[in-house]
């Protein structure tokens, strides 16, 4: 499996606000899905790939940095692969 990239429908996806420190299975566009979130509600790490039959996840790892000033505006918000998940 080559490396993947986040499209702009995952993307979409990644940025609703969920339930604040949690761990949520999607399927989005034909993938399966795990993200955790941080304390506020925003995906911090997301598993994409295909669930096998114990449900872990084959495919590629993302982590997400987000940055605020002092004011609390979001300054920085990136998605980077961090390699395979397993």
């Amino acid at each position: 499996m080559k490396p993947f990239k986040l499209g702009e429908r995952l993307l979409k996806e990644l940025n609703k606000k969920f339930a604040p420190t949690s761990m949520l299975q999607l399927k989005v566009a034909g993938y399966d899905i795990v993200v955790r979130t941080d304390d506020n509600g925003d995906a911090v790490q997301a598993f994409v790939g295909k669930a096998d039959a114990h449900g872990a996840i084959r495919g590629d790892r993302f982590a997400r940095t987000l940055k605020y000033d002092r004011a609390g505006t979001r300054i920085k918000d990136h998605w980077e692969r961090k390699g395979k998940a397993s």
